[in-house]
């Protein structure tokens, strides 16, 4: 039998395991509170992350929903021109009595005029509360004397109200009597404007349509809608023209994505063909609104029929002047309009087919059509509305002109002034930038001319900087510089301002002008020849080595040629319209090609100059003999403008791009060097391939 030691050793022995025991439960309690925490840590991580995934979904989210926005605004504004005609249909034409103003006048409205004030009442001023004989008598003065003054202040306020009411009253009356004598007499007018237009007179006819077509209901906020007329009353013909929209109209994104890669939106652009029948179908049914608000405008019957021309209106790259270009024109009776069904036909179909009307096939590249009739045929009156007043910058006085010049540097927050006449030292305006750091004096010289500027006026306008110590020289055109000015010009504190240039920097601050009157249609006027433009460059090649080359241009939009006839070489020496043509090379250039920059086509925006082995003078030579090339520009005169560098050949290459001239959003031209090679008999034919061009 064994029996539980109670023993000095068994005493110590149980104090050790107790403190083993709390030991480890110590070390329990740590490691545990150390588990708490790393799983705290990792669940505050796991929400860490799980938070900034959801803020990046959010995020994304977003960016997305902005994007299908965005797309969903351009398949409405899509939506919105498809449906131009059914909508203009859907509102109500104006007629003759929408002309008439109704002889309603807003009533008499005084407000709070026409409350009287009211008077205070004697038992709202009678004591509350019971009091002694004494006191109560003094507390019924007390509320008298309140009374009696509460009373005066009322009946003053009331007299005051009845003045004032009594003297809006009056003011009503004069204003109503001169308001109905308004209405009245414009009613009148518009009674004898309606009977002569009964009787058919011209001027009437012409001047009630214009009115009512500007006015019109049916037109969306954005298109334009200048409008003239004139009106052939043996006929009872009506000839229009009308502002048409420009191709900008039509969204050129088709779609809008958000690229979270990149963290950026990426607009999807609409395929060109898209653009342009939408563009097509967009014209036609502005075409179509428009007889139908001049038919509708008409209940009489007076006309008999319509020539509408529609056209666009804007500045032509090529002239800088404002110039009307016809992209639509139709002759049509009221018998065959008023049978169509507007809201269910297509309008294009509807304009070319049903009316026999014509529609340019590429508006978008300013394709005109010869429109049916014009307004004021035979020496008729023609009306107009919408369109500007705006002075001729070309027949201004030269005065005027220079004191105008002087207007817009005003308007920009500068000092400026006209110079004397007499001993001016060629400056026609004195300007002060006060801008401390990149102000200073600048003199200007301006020049209202037709064909371009000289470089001579440009090295001219230098000397003079210099002679009177100006910080800078601003030469002002109405029409424009050669690249050989804008060559001399690089580098130097001048600055070149063309006519384009100068009627946008009027219009954006406030100022008014144009360059030349307006015309029916771009002037078709023959190619001018080397010896007619003052400014046309001459690209003299000239190179190391016997290799014997084929010098070629091609006329390009990118990096597309414009047709076929704009590449030029030995069997095609000019453009049609003679703006770039080959010539033989002067002194020591081996080559030369002759560029008329101002008048090449406006959708042009660059020349490329190729190189090639010729196959006959060398049938197996390469471009290795082709090195230490360059090209002169020069002017007509021979005078040299800038030598550029060229890349050399290299062995196996028979075709190089030399570089190209490209234009620039100012309309200056500078040159970028090109440099690749093609290889093979072929090489020539592959270039041209890239080009755009196909060669058999």
């Amino acid at each position: 039998m064994s029996r539980r030691s109670t023993g000095v050793g068994s005493a110590w022995a149980e104090v050790q395991r107790q403190q083993q025991r709390q030991a480890e439960a110590q070390h329990r309690a740590r490691v545990q509170q150390q588990r708490e925490a790393e799983r705290q840590q990792r669940a505050a991580e796991r929400a860490l992350a799980r938070s900034r995934r959801e803020q990046q979904a959010e995020y994304r989210a977003r960016r997305e929903e902005d994007a299908r926005r965005r797309s969903g605004e351009l398949d409405d504004r899509m939506a919105e021109l498809a449906n131009l005609l059914r909508t203009g249909c859907a509102v109500p034409a104006l007629t003759p009595a929408d002309l008439f103003t109704p002889e309603d006048l807003e009533p008499f409205a005084p407000g709070s005029l026409a409350e009287p004030i009211p008077a205070p009442r004697p038992e709202q001023y009678m004591p509350r509360q019971p009091a002694g004989w004494g006191s109560r008598r003094a507390q019924e003065q007390a509320a008298q004397a309140r009374y009696a003054s509460d009373l005066r202040a009322a009946e003053a306020a009331e007299a005051q109200r009845r003045r004032q009411l009594a003297a809006y009253q009056e003011q009503y009356r004069h204003w109503a009597a001169r308001r109905m004598a308004e209405i009245q007499q414009h009613n009148a007018g518009v009674r004898e404007l309606l009977d002569a237009v009964g009787r058919g007179e011209p001027d009437a006819v012409q001047e009630y349509i214009t009115a009512v077509l500007y006015a019109s209901r049916a037109w969306p906020q954005g298109l334009p809608r200048q409008v003239s007329a004139s009106f052939e009353g043996p006929e009872r013909r009506l000839v229009l023209n009308w502002e048409l929209p420009g191709p900008g109209i039509v969204p050129e994104a088709a779609l809008v994505r958000y690229m979270p890669g990149a963290d950026r939106d990426k607009e999807v652009a609409r395929p060109v063909a898209e653009r342009r029948a939408a563009y097509r179908d967009v014209l036609a049914q502005c075409v179509l609104l428009v007889l139908r608000e001049v038919f509708g405008a008409d209940p009489s019957g007076l006309l008999e029929s319509v020539a509408l021309n529609g056209f666009v209106d804007e500045t032509d790259p090529a002239t800088g002047h404002r110039t009307q270009v016809f992209l639509a024109s139709v002759l049509v009776t009221r018998q065959d309009f008023t049978a169509l069904n507007l809201s269910q036909v297509n309008a294009v179909d509807c304009l070319e087919q049903a009316l026999a009307g014509q529609l340019s096939p590429r508006p978008d590249k300013r394709a005109a059509v010869a429109p049916a009739r014009l307004p004021g045929a035979a020496g008729r009156q023609v009306a107009s509305q919408g369109g500007d007043e705006e002075p001729d910058l070309l027949t201004m006085d030269p005065l005027e002109f220079e004191e105008l010049v002087a207007e817009l540097f005003r308007a920009m927050g500068m000092q400026a002034v006209t110079t004397v006449r007499s001993g001016d030292g060629g400056v026609d305006v004195d300007a002060l930038d006060p801008d401390p750091i990149r102000g200073g004096t600048i003199v200007v010289q301006v020049k209202r001319y037709r064909n371009t500027v000289s470089p001579s006026a440009v090295r001219d306008l230098f000397g003079t900087v210099q002679s009177i110590g100006a910080n800078k020289g601003v030469l002002i055109t109405t029409s424009g510089f050669g690249p050989t000015s804008h060559t001399f010009a690089h580098g130097k504190p001048l600055t070149l301002v063309s006519g384009t240039d100068l009627v946008e920097l009027l219009h954006q601050h406030g100022l008014r002008g144009r360059l030349g009157p307006r015309t029916a249609s771009p002037a078709a006027s023959s190619p001018a020849g080397p010896d007619d433009e003052p400014d046309a460059s001459v690209l003299g090649l000239r190179w190391d080595g016997e290799v014997v080359l084929d010098v070629c241009a091609v006329v390009c939009r990118g990096g597309r040629a414009l047709d076929d006839d704009r590449f030029v070489f030995y069997n095609n020496p000019r453009t049609p319209d003679g703006t770039v043509r080959m010539m033989p090379g002067l002194g020591e250039d081996k080559a030369a090609i002759w560029v008329d920059f101002d008048r090449l086509p406006a959708e042009a925006d660059r020349v490329v100059l190729v190189a090639a082995v010729d196959p006959e003078a060398n049938p197996d030579a390469d471009l290795t003999g082709f090195t230490n090339a360059r090209i002169r520009l020069t002017d007509p005169t021979g005078r040299e403008a800038d030598r550029l560098e060229v890349s050399d050949g290299r062995p196996g290459e028979t075709a190089l791009v030399l570089g190209s001239f490209r234009r620039r959003p100012s309309g200056d031209w500078t040159f970028v060097s090109g440099g690749k090679g093609y290889g093979g008999p072929a090489a020539l034919t592959a270039l041209l391939h890239d080009h755009g061009i196909e060669v058999e």
